[in-house]
């Protein structure tokens, strides 16, 4: 007689296995110890009178502080965008067949990523004393036309090109790099099929790329973020820091705004941080796998949901057994 034939068999019901979570006092342990710190930093700064928390309620909306913000912002998004640009442009070129082009990049990127970026601010805000006029002609020859440099290149420009070109520098390693991840064997095939060599680059490289590109980039953006701060070399004197620091130092309080002005840029940081992981998420499609994995079980080691992520067991936690 079969097993499966046997009464006693039949009427069983089958065993299931109760899997339990391994138990992890650390973690408890751990938690008590971050909890009791946090509670007892928080505690302190309530606490504590001189951080004058009504004084940063005052003017943690003041007009001027909100238009610090906007200043902030633009300058951030203007020279994020020059940047961008010059990176796209400097490792292309980089990567180039032509020599003379490949030099520029290289001394472009030598030259800004070199130098500190307050020393390149200061050149910058001195640029009408060096070049009072800025003139289009031929060198050691006759002048076109000529303009008055403080016209063109008032502070606003100069932080905006000082940041920009500093930071152009730094993205156009990144994006070279990120040009470089893709197989090359994507150029062959493309360039098999006819497609030029600037149709490739946009419609299949720098796709592919971008899983590369946007991590550091969103990294330099925040970064960019708070470098804004040291354009009180130029001197431009609209942005968020140096107005916060004014009016500290004229009210003698300058603990207060220099929290006022945290508050603004730990927000702005959060925002981007958000849009970051977005864009991560966005280009990474199709290359981390996160659709063909299961959902990530509580209670388990990494090693165990490890097993389960390669998919070659069962993902329940409960398994039949039958005598």
């Amino acid at each position: 007689m079969s097993q499966s034939s046997d009464p006693r068999v039949a009427d069983k019901a089958p065993n299931l296995i109760e899997a339990k979570p391994v138990p992890r006092p650390g973690v408890w342990v751990w938690a008590a110890i971050v909890i009791f710190l946090a509670l007892g930093l928080v505690s302190s700064l309530i606490e504590n009178k001189n951080f004058r928390w009504d004084v940063v309620a005052q003017y943690l909306f003041d007009p001027r502080v909100v238009a610090g913000v906007g200043w902030t912002l633009l300058l951030t998004v203007a020279a994020m965008l020059l940047g961008i640009v010059l990176a796209v442009a400097t490792a292309i070129m980089r990567m180039g067949t032509n020599p003379i082009l490949r030099g520029v990049s290289w001394a472009y990127i030598w030259f800004f990523r070199g130098t500190p970026v307050y020393t390149q601010l200061v050149f910058w805000g001195l640029l009408a004393v060096l070049y009072p006029r800025i003139s289009v002609g031929i060198p050691f020859g006759p002048e076109f036309f000529s303009l008055s440099t403080k016209d063109i290149v008032n502070a606003m420009v100069a932080a905006i090109l000082g940041l920009g070109l500093n930071e152009g520098a730094y993205l156009s390693e990144i994006v070279r790099s990120g040009l470089n991840s893709v197989d090359k064997g994507q150029w062959e095939a493309a360039t098999a099929l006819g497609m030029k060599r600037s149709t490739v680059l946009r419609r299949i490289i720098i796709p592919q790329a971008m899983r590369v590109i946007v991590p550091p980039t969103g990294n330099e953006t925040i970064s960019m973020l708070k470098t804004t701060s040291l354009v009180l070399a130029v001197p431009f004197m609209l942005e968020l820091t140096f107005v916060t620091n004014a009016i500290g130092n004229k009210n003698f309080l300058p603990v207060p705004l220099l929290i006022v002005a945290a508050m603004w840029y730990l927000f702005i940081t959060s925002v981007l941080m958000v849009g970051q992981h977005r864009l991560e998420t966005y280009y990474g499609r199709g290359f981390d796998g996160e659709l063909s994995q299961p959902r990530k079980v509580k209670g388990i080691s990494k090693r165990q949901q490890a097993i389960l992520s390669a998919g070659t067991v069962n993902t329940a936690t409960n398994l039949d057994v039958t005598p």
